[in-house]
């Protein structure tokens, strides 16, 4: 299973993944966590770039074209060998922070880098996207508590608002592949809902799993009684 979480700045996305990651390995799970941009000798160095304070005069098109080709090599080197596995891989962010940074932040065309995502990612899309979702004023004061401060956190506020106005698009949007929790609660109670959610999508591919396709007698079977149920109908008989 492929899980990404996202989120606006100081979210806390990247300080809960490893007590999810703990939390499941205890519960049986092979989990194998990562992060974007980064997670590979290339990604991390392209990380650099992009989130480099002197990189002032970077071009939205030349972010949101960095920010892909760290994508494609992670994609490819990690999160499908990993998949493939049968492991449970656990992103800190993934193609939907493109969507909302670089498309709504940067107000880009929307169409035009989702076409650059897909192209990236070879069209692989998660199976579970949690937003953690924070008042923008919030999420950058705890930032700047944290002395993490990027090029990427720079950005004016307008942008940030506009950035989490995007995620929630995007959550209403594709509402079965994503999960909404309220990061501005206490710490115990964010990671209390992460885990919730996660287990409960766990539980579900487990069930799916476990779902023997039909045979084709049980196929003919099934046939059978459609026929005879559109026959019914057609002749009023029901």
């Amino acid at each position: 299973m492929f899980i990404t979480l996202e989120g606006p700045e100081g979210s806390g996305k990247t300080s809960h993944i490893p007590y999810l990651v703990e939390y499941l390995r205890e519960k049986g799970h092979v989990v194998f966590p990562t992060r974007e941009p980064g997670g590979t000798s290339i990604g991390e160095q392209i990380r650099e770039v992009i989130h480099d304070l002197k990189n002032v005069e970077m071009h939205p098109r030349a972010e949101t074209l960095l920010y892909q080709a760290a994508r494609a090599q992670i994609v490819e080197q990690v999160i499908k060998p990993r998949l493939a596995d049968g492991e449970i891989v656990i992103s800190d962010r993934y193609y939907d922070s493109t969507i909302a940074y670089q498309g709504y932040g940067h107000q880009q065309d929307l169409e035009q880098v989702r076409g650059l995502v897909k192209y990236a990612t070879g069209g692989l899309v998660p199976d579970l996207t949690v937003l953690l979702d924070v008042d923008v004023e919030e999420g950058l004061r705890r930032k700047k508590k944290d002395d993490e401060w990027n090029r990427m956190d720079a950005y004016t506020v307008e942008f940030h608002q506009r950035v989490r106005a995007g995620y929630l698009e995007m959550v209403k949007a594709e509402p079965s592949r994503w999960a909404v929790v309220d990061a501005g609660q206490k710490w115990e109670s964010v990671q209390e809902g992460l885990r919730k959610v996660i287990v409960g999508r766990l539980k579900i591919d487990e069930i799916n799993r476990t779902l023997t396709p039909l045979d084709k007698q049980e196929k003919d079977e099934l046939r059978g009684i459609q026929r005879k149920s559109s026959k019914s109908l057609k002749n009023n008989e029901w």
